[in-house]
């Protein structure tokens, strides 16, 4: 890799080479969803707590203020809503120079592998992975299911990972399965959770942060699942104690607990 991909990773994965990024661009599909009505009051509080945002460009530019100095992994996929009757319909929204304009530390491509629009999905992973060869900026892809959630089990998201990697991905985000280390096992780049929609017990965040973690993850790159808890700060606070300090499950939920009250 050149100087300039190497730097923007290292901008994202800290010096033990792990992550919590914090995924914020979950409006380029749904909308206002809950508790991300107003972004910038929601994404503020929790900047101190992340490694990095992932985030679309629109919300970047009008909700984040610059003095903030971290890394943003900028949403370069999308043309759908969740209205429409296909999730993975999507195409290249975002373009290399508007990137670097915004001082991008990555562009993130959702694919959508076993769907209808998996070649397109894959050629548009192939051709960001080419324009940001020439810019010096990583690709994180996302395995996205769409709204088969059902296929989120170890041969499916192996097979996902593996295709992006495959195809130039630097960074995977994929979901958390049984048997998740085969996952991370079989894919040659770094490999982060994504949370997935909104769980009902904190504590059952906290277990598969740790149990991905333990199991080969770099980290995390979760969103609803932090911010639309009641208690934003303390579930990010316990994730990174797991991620960076090599916390134990139980620990963290004591973590958590302690700054909930």
């Amino acid at each position: 890799m050149d100087w300039g991909i190497k730097n923007r990773l290292q901008r994202i994965f800290k010096e033990d080479g792990k992550t919590v990024m914090l995924a914020v661009d979950h409006g380029y599909f749904l909308g206002p969803v809950s508790r991300m009505e107003e972004p910038r009051k929601t994404i503020e509080p929790l900047i101190t707590y992340a490694d990095s945002l992932m985030i679309t460009r629109g919300v970047l530019r009008n909700c984040i203020e610059p003095r903030f100095n971290i890394p943003v992994v900028l949403r370069a996929s999308g043309g759908n809503s969740i209205l429409g009757k296909d999730l993975s319909n999507e195409g290249i929204t975002l373009s290399f120079e508007d990137a670097v304009r915004l001082n991008a530390s990555a562009v993130a491509l959702s694919i959508y592998v076993g769907t209808d629009h998996e070649h397109q999905t894959l050629v548009n992973l192939s051709k960001l992975v080419d324009e940001g060869q020439k810019y010096g900026i990583p690709v994180l892809a996302v395995t996205a299911v769409g709204k088969e959630l059902g296929k989120r089990d170890a041969h499916y998201l192996s097979l996902s990972s593996r295709i992006a990697a495959e195809l130039g991905a630097h960074i995977v985000k994929t979901y958390f399965c049984e048997n998740f280390q085969e996952v991370v096992k079989s894919c040659p780049v770094p490999v982060v959770i994504a949370g997935g929609p909104k769980l009902k017990n904190e504590l059952d965040v906290l277990r598969i942060a740790y149990e991905a973690v333990s199991q080969g993850a770099k980290g995390v790159d979760m969103g609803r699942n932090i911010w639309q808890s009641r208690w934003p700060v303390a579930v990010i606070s316990a994730i990174r104690s797991i991620v960076h300090e090599n916390a134990s499950y139980k620990k963290a939920c004591n973590m958590f607990n302690d700054l909930r009250k």
